[in-house]
């Protein structure tokens, strides 16, 4: 399954689409995401952002061994993305540990 985190762009062609974290956490506790693209921005800062998937997949990975899927960041906004791309490097180090 792909997961696309997003609450305005397009859904590309055989991807699920998601508007809120909570939502994008139960695919990914799931099993079965082979790949999530994310977006930061989602509209509703109190619902969250994209960050808070990487949290809880950065916690995942290292509390529980959980194994993540591929992960890409699509955020329109630079400094957010860009912190969301560090998460994305210490996830997949700790998941190749």
């Amino acid at each position: 399954m792909k997961v696309f985190l997003d609450d305005e762009r397009q859904t590309p062609e055989g991807w699920v689409r998601v508007y809120w974290p909570d939502e994008a956490i139960s695919l990914l506790e799931s099993g079965k995401v082979q790949i999530i693209s994310l977006d930061h921005d989602l509209g509703d800062d109190e619902r969250g952002t994209g960050y808070d998937v990487i949290t809880w997949l950065e916690e995942a990975v290292i509390t529980r061994g959980f194994i993540p899927p591929e992960i890409r960041v699509h955020s329109a906004n630079s400094s957010a993305g860009q912190k969301m791309e560090m998460g994305v490097q210490t996830i997949m180090r700790h998941a190749s540990a």
